[in-house]
C-alpha cells in the first residue's frame, strides 16, 4: 500500500491541513507543539475505530470535545486519505467524517470509499455510508468495467458509531473493502518504551513486536526459531553499531517466562536485558521491527533518536530508507544527524499560523532547495531555523 495524500480537518491543531505527493519515506520536523504527535495519532485514531469502534476511539483521546479543534466544536472531524493498494492499481480514497448526534453520542456521519476511473470524472464509489446505513458495491473488482457493472447491495450496521469498513470488511463479497480493512489493521504506530522491553514475558506465542515493545523478548524468540537467517543479520548490525556486543539470546525460564540477555564479548555470562544500556535496547527494538519477516504496510516512528547516539542516527536512517522501498514510514525527528541521512523530498515541515497547524514540503521552497543544491545539508538548515516551518 502506498499513501499519496492525507486530509485532516477539525483534527485538534490541524484545523485543515493537507499533505500531498507522499514519498515512500516521510520525515516529520516541526516545534514542540506543532502537531508530529498528533499527525501520527491520526493513524492511530483510525486503527482504533476498526478494531472497535467511533466512540471508544474518541473517549481513548478524552471524547469528542477533546479532539475536536478548538473553536470548532460541532462540526466534523475529517480525514481522507488517498492511496493505492499496489503500484498498478487505481487511486483509491477513503474520507470519514465523525460528529455526534443530538444526545452527545459520536456517530459517522459519512463514510466513502471510492476508485477514481482516470485522470478526469468523478470516481466510483465502492462504499457510501452515513449513520450506520449505505451501499456497497458486492464482488471482486478487477477493471472499471467491474465496477460500473457491479452489483450494490444496501446494508445497515448494527450501530451508527461502527466503521462500515469494519462491518463489510469481514465478508467475502466485498474483497476491496476487505483489502482495505486489512491495510488499516497492519499500520503500525509505535509507542515503544524501554523499560518494558526489559522485563520478562510470559512464555507465549508472538510473532511481531507490540506498539510499546513488551514483548521484545518473544518477538526476538519468534525471529530466531522461525527466521535464522533475518535474526543473523540483527545481530551483525547489533555488532557494527555496539561495541562488545556478542550475540542476544531470548531464553526461557523454568517459571515459563521469556527473558533477554546480551552477550559481551569480554565476559564469559551474558548479561540480563535489564543491566543494558536504553540505547542498545531501543537500537535492538528497531532492528526486530525492522526485520520482521511479515512486514507492515505502514510504520509511524516517533523521534527515534531518543537514548541513541548520534553517530548510530544516519545507519539507523539508512535502515529506514531500505524499508521504505517496499512499504511506507513515517518518522518525525529533531535530529540533525538523522535529516542529513535522509533525502530533500522526504523531509516535510508543520508550522502553526493562528492557532493552528500547516504541513509544508521542505522541497516547495525555492531557498530550501537552492542551499542544498549549493551543498548544504538538511540537518544544517533545520539548526540554523532555515527550515523550522520552511
Amino acid at each position: 500500500m502506498k499513501i499519496e495524500a492525507v486530509s485532516i480537518r477539525n483534527y485538534r491543531v490541524f484545523q485543515d491541513a493537507q499533505a500531498k505527493d507522499l514519498p515512500g519515506l516521510m520525515v516529520i520536523l516541526g516545534k514542540n507543539g506543532s502537531g508530529k504527535t498528533t499527525f501520527f495519532d491520526v493513524f492511530g485514531f483510525l486503527h482504533d475505530c476498526l478494531l472497535d469502534n467511533v466512540s471508544r476511539a474518541l473517549a481513548k483521546r478524552g471524547g469528542y470535545q477533546e479532539v475536536v479543534s478548538r473553536e470548532h466544536c460541532g462540526e466534523d472531524i475529517s480525514i481522507e486519505i488517498k492511496f493505492r493498494i499496489s503500484t498498478n492499481e487505481p487511486l483509491m480514497t477513503y474520507r470519514l467524517s465523525v460528529g455526534t448526534d443530538k444526545t452527545g453520542k459520536a456517530v459517522v456521519n459519512r463514510e466513502i470509499l471510492q476508485m477514481r476511473r482516470g485522470k478526469s470524472g468523478s470516481p466510483w464509489k465502492i462504499l457510501d455510508f452515513s449513520c450506520g446505513q449505505g451501499e456497497a458495491v458486492e464482488g471482486e473488482l478487477k477493471s472499471y468495467d467491474d465496477l460500473r457493472q457491479a452489483t450494490r447491495r444496501n446494508q445497515k450496521l448494527e450501530s451508527p458509531d461502527i466503521l462500515a469498513i469494519k462491518g463489510l470488511g469481514q465478508f467475502k463479497d466485498f474483497p476491496s473493502v476487505v483489502a482495505f480493512r486489512k491495510l488499516v489493521e497492519d499500520w503500525y504506530v509505535s509507542d515503544f518504551r524501554t523499560d518494558a522491553a526489559r522485563e520478562r514475558y510470559d512464555s507465549d506465542h508472538s510473532e511481531h513486536l507490540t506498539r510499546t515493545g513488551n514483548n521484545l523478548a518473544c518477538a526476538t524468540k519468534f525471529i530466531r526459531d522461525n527466521c535464522p537467517e533475518l535474526f543473523d543479520k540483527i545481530i551483525e548490525k547489533m555488532r557494527q553499531h555496539i561495541p562488545g556486543i556478542g550475540t542476544v539470546e531470548a531464553a526461557e525460564t523454568q517459571d515459563g517466562y521469556i527473558v533477554l540477555r546480551f552477550q559481551d564479548g569480554g565476559f564469559r555470562n551474558p548479561f540480563s536485558a535489564k543491566y543494558v544500556s536504553d540505547g542498545t535496547i531501543r537500537l535492538f527494538m528497531y532492528l526486530v521491527l525492522l526485520y520482521d519477516p511479515q512486514r507492515h504496510a505502514l510504520l509511524c516512528v516517533e523521534e527515534p533518536e531518543n537514548q541513541l547516539y548520534p553517530e548510530l542516527l544516519p545507519e539507523l536512517a539508512e535502515e529506514f530508507l531500505n524499508y521504505s522501498i517496499d512499504e511506507q514510514v513515517f518518522v518525525s525527528t529533531h535530529s540533525p544527524e538523522f535529516l542529513n541521512a535522509v533525502p530533500l523530498d522526504s523531509i516535510y515541515c508543520l508550522e502553526k499560523i493562528n492557532g493552528y497547524t500547516v504541513i509544508k514540503r521542505a522541497r516547495d521552497n525555492s531557498t530550501v532547495k537552492s542551499l542544498i543544491e549549493d551543498g548544504d545539508l538538511p540537518g544544517y538548515l533545520w539548526r540554523q531555523r532555515i527550515l523550522a516551518g520552511v
